[in-house]
């Protein structure tokens, strides 16, 4: 209204301007503008006719930048003063009675309005809004959000949205009328929107809650579910929900028309790529003639055809489904042509977010250089390559077009912390009291270089190391580690002193594929520990000193092949992960019993192994949930008059074989028939996990996983002894390295047993 005001008076008064020109202009009140950027903005000038109609433009563009409130001009002789009141700053933005402080700080962020920016009442009202969008995305209805300002100082201004959630809506009740032929947990799977289950409120069942926003879309994934049962011709009526506001219960209605249901035809490829063999593509398609049509298996189809001609260099191949039903026979033939556009070679590979990570370390493991053919798989195995390198929180790669035949590679990564320097205590599960401090680095001086040095002391143990591993010698295939270390360690039936290291040279080879070869020694003394735990330990020592009693010298070489085609360091979510590490060791010594081992310390083989399949399920469930299949399994082979020393046997329980049982708790015994006898270890070990993860909170990097644990042990077989047990593990990636929090219940506990309920560990990979 003031500016309206303001036009007109100039309008009135335009008419007494001579001819007069600008000798000054002069700015009062800016804070946000120079006086040059200012002048730029008015676009008078000195020298310029006095014009009434220019004065006011100049008002006007002054208003268009959105920093004040009000803006006015006094004119004196040739001499022009531009006024300004500029609107206040927001010095303090809060969000009281929305959530924890992760969660307020998220939502903050996208509300459009942030610390610092100038208060607008029109961008306070959206933001407002926006806040009752959100809380209707989870379920609350009825939100009422109050905004209050205060001033702080002269010039800024604080404030605060005030939330009052609603309540939220429980859909109590979910009904599909006409639909007779698909199940309705089936329709319901995919549904944001989802009937409340018994027990809803643990993280795998349906809490029942309403997100409002989705509703819409539902009707949509109902659709969808019967495109993937072959029903190409449903209808799906849009969603009515009907709220009782007395409870805030909800029953949701979809009006469905099945129709008929339809299977696959003739499908057939058309294209012209050189290099491309159209029945090679058919062959491994997923969706087969005479099947139920399933429009998620053409998806993937569509995907894959994709993959394959871009893999020849067509980086933007276009896959288009022409899909000619026959409502008659209830069939529908599929023909796939294929558009592959130019072919694209690599024009450059651009890297930003390693502010740590030298540009080299980050080019090793992507498989495309300048000049290079695009290739479709090597841009994929390169973003696993990345992830798996333990570098970088998130890495992302994308095409920038810069002509019709080249493109650049844009890989965008965000660093993590990889380094740490620790001095401190705490307390272990197993071992008690702890001080330690180590100085470790997975990424030293973002070389791509592992090195670590620490010691630590606990209750039971005594241990050093210093640790250097360069995975990619001079930017080669060749890697090389060194590891030395000194342990002082009270095991549950002895004591071992031992020094000892490896060095291991190793070389890459078919991508995924890693081959080493190495040495080692190791300088053991063991000695039994009498800590009367036997009936029969009285008289038993001589003997049980005679089986613990191990002081010899070991020279091993190393044979290790390794596979790992997984997508991230700690917390993969596709691929695969074996290993497999035969040693040939010669054992040395002279305090061995020549009657019962005639042989003395001798040769023996000890083989052992490892995978891991990893399944990310969120494209399947639409939530974040990781399934984890692990297996491990060693064996020692040895002559059968030679001994193989106690602290070279096999032992299983805690962390990385059966949680729920003391570490090195679960082994053959001495006397079979007394469960409290001595363990003697075995020859012969196999353990195996099925986790389930799930996130716990995002902000602070915690998940939560769900296990089972299957274990056995043998000294002539496998399957002597067996244990089992379940439990559960919140896995954090702090700051200092990944922390695992264990809480375990054995599951077939026996007499003699020793078990842990509860584990931690830090700085092992999940």
């Amino acid at each position: 209204m003031k500016m309206k005001k303001i036009v007109f008076s100039w309008i009135l008064i335009g008419s007494l301007l001579l001819a007069q020109k600008v000798t000054q202009i002069k700015f009062e009140g800016l804070s946000h503008l120079s006086p040059s950027v200012a002048m730029e903005i008015a676009g008078i000038h000195v020298g310029d006719e006095m014009s009434a109609v220019k004065i006011n433009e100049s008002i006007k563009n002054f208003f268009s930048q959105g920093y004040f409130k009000d803006v006015w001009v006094d004119q004196n002789g040739g001499v022009l003063v531009y006024h300004f009141k500029e609107k206040l700053a927001i010095a303090n933005l809060e969000i009281k009675g929305y959530g924890s402080g992760d969660d307020a700080d998220k939502l903050s962020q996208g509300i459009g309005l942030k610390k610092g920016d100038l208060y607008d009442e029109t961008r306070v009202k959206k933001a407002k809004q926006e806040i009752i969008s959100k809380l209707e995305s989870e379920g609350y209805y009825d939100t009422v959000v109050e905004v209050t300002t205060s001033a702080v100082g002269e010039s800024s201004v604080s404030v605060v949205f005030d939330v009052n959630k609603g309540e939220k809506i429980k859909i109590k009740k979910m009904n599909f009328v006409g639909a007779s032929e698909v199940d309705q947990s089936d329709l319901e799977l995919p549904l944001a929107n989802k009937e409340e289950d018994f027990l809803g409120w643990m993280p795998w069942r349906n809490d029942g809650v309403a997100k409002v926003d989705q509703l819409e879309y539902d009707a949509f994934r109902v659709k969808d579910v019967y495109m993937q049962h072959g029903y190409l011709d449903a209808y799906v009526g849009k969603p009515l929900m009907r709220v009782d506001f007395g409870s805030y219960n909800a029953k949701v209605d979809y009006k469905v028309a099945e129709g008929a249901q339809y299977r696959v035809g003739k499908i057939s490829i058309a294209q012209e790529v050189e290099g491309l063999e159209s029945e090679d593509l058919l062959d491994d398609l997923t969706l087969k003639e005479g099947k139920i049509f399933n429009i998620d298996r053409m998806r993937k189809d569509m995907k894959y055809l994709e993959e394959a001609v871009g893999n020849l260099g067509y980086a933007y191949a276009k896959v288009s489904p022409q899909m000619n039903k026959n409502a008659e026979e209830k069939i529908i033939n599929l023909q796939y042509v294929i558009q592959p556009g130019e072919k694209v070679t690599i024009n450059d590979v651009l890297i930003s977010g390693n502010d740590s990570t030298k540009d080299r370390v980050v080019r090793r493991y992507i498989y495309l250089a300048p000049g290079d053919l695009y290739n479709a798989e090597d841009l994929k195995d390169s973003k696993n390559a990345l992830g798996r390198t333990g570098f970088f929180e998130s890495v992302e790669i994308e095409n920038q077009r810069v002509s019709e035949d080249k493109i650049n590679l844009l890989v965008k990564v965000k660093e993590t912390a990889t380094g740490t320097i620790s001095a401190g205590g705490g307390y272990g599960s197993y071992e008690g009291l702890m001080f330690n401090t180590s100085v470790s680095d997975r990424n030293i001086f973002g070389s791509g270089i592992d090195a670590s040095a620490g010691f630590e002391i606990s209750e039971i143990s005594t241990s050093y190391n210093l640790s250097f591993t360069n995975p990619k010698i001079w930017d080669s295939q060749y890697s090389l580690g060194l590891n030395l270390y000194k342990k002082d360690y009270e095991y549950i039936d002895y004591t071992q002193d031992q020094i000892g290291g490896t060095l291991m040279l190793g070389r890459q080879f078919l991508r995924n594929f890693h081959g080493s070869v190495g040495v080692g020694y190791v300088d053991n003394q063991s000695e039994f520990a009498d800590n009367n735990d036997s009936l029969y330990s009285s008289y038993l020592d001589d003997v049980y000193k005679e089986l613990y009693n191990d002081k010899y010298k070991k020279s091993s070489i190393f044979f290790s092949l390794s596979y790992d085609n997984t997508d991230d360091f700690y917390t993969p979510r596709e691929g695969m992960l074996a290993a497999v590490t035969t040693e040939l060791a010669n054992v040395s010594g002279d305090d061995v019993n020549l009657t019962e081992y005639p042989g003395g310390y001798g040769n023996f083989v000890k083989t052992s192994g490892k995978v891991g399949f990893y399944y990310g399920l969120e494209d399947w469930i639409d939530y974040d949930m990781i399934l984890r299949l692990k297996g491990r399994m060693s064996a020692i082979s040895a002559g059968d008059d030679e001994k193989i020393p106690t602290a070279e046997k096999l032992f299983l329980g805690g962390l990385g074989s059966v949680r729920g049982y003391s570490p090195y708790s679960i082994s053959p015994l001495f006397d079979p028939n007394d469960p409290y006898s001595r363990r003697i270890g075995g020859k012969y070990s196999a353990s195996s996990s099925v986790e389930a993860s799930i996130p716990l909170s995002e902000a602070a990097k915690m998940r939560l996983a769900f296990f089972y644990d299957y274990g056995m042990i043998g000294e002539d077989s496998f399957d002597e002894i067996k244990r089992s047990s379940t439990g559960a593990v919140i896995e954090w990636q702090s700051m200092f390295g990944p922390i695992n929090l264990v809480f375990a219940k054995a599951l077939d506990e026996e007499p003699g047993d020793d078990t842990a309920s509860f584990e931690f560990s830090m700085g092992s990979k999940f």
